[in-house]
């Protein structure tokens, strides 16, 4: 089985599914139980998503095998600054090399857009992805935003 990323409309079917998937893993894990329907439906509600597709940002779409496994958003800040927003591998694809290769797919859409710095804040409990980050380069950075959930915040010079 082999991995492709591409570069998709957040609203396909399944940029919708994953995000959804997303979103549930994320609230989640926060709340300490299972969101509901309800619950990833009024997160999804208004999340900026827009903001992922040109000329203002990309949405990348992980395949494994042609089945969609991961996701990752890509949202400029400023002509040399952008942000990575709603990474995530599907648990089952996870140690399979797709996050690497998605990270890779985001700073290339990046790069074509001018982008010479990726930032990204994070949660304490989303230790798979800090892993990721770090694996690839992403280094700790003092906070620039103030979100409800950053509890960390990292960059990467391109």
């Amino acid at each position: 089985m082999t991995w492709t990323v591409t570069s998709e409309h957040f609203g396909s079917p399944e940029a919708t599914v994953l995000r959804r998937d997303y979103y549930d893993e994320v609230a989640s894990r926060y709340w300490g139980r299972p969101a509901t329907t309800a619950e990833i439906d009024d997160g999804l509600r208004d999340d900026g998503v827009e903001r992922l597709a040109p000329p203002t940002g990309e949405f990348l779409v992980g395949r494994y095998g042609g089945e969609p496994a991961s996701c990752a958003g890509l949202r400029l800040v400023d002509a040399v600054t952008a942000e990575l927003t709603r990474v995530f591998v599907r648990p089952a694809f996870r140690s399979t090399g797709g996050g690497g290769l998605l990270l890779a797919g985001i700073e290339n859409a990046a790069r074509a857009y001018g982008v010479r710095s990726i930032r990204l804040d994070t949660r304490d409990d989303l230790v798979e992805a800090r892993g990721l980050y770090a694996k690839h380069g992403y280094q700790e950075v003092p906070a620039f935003n103030r979100g409800p959930y950053a509890e960390h915040w990292l960059a990467k010079a391109l």
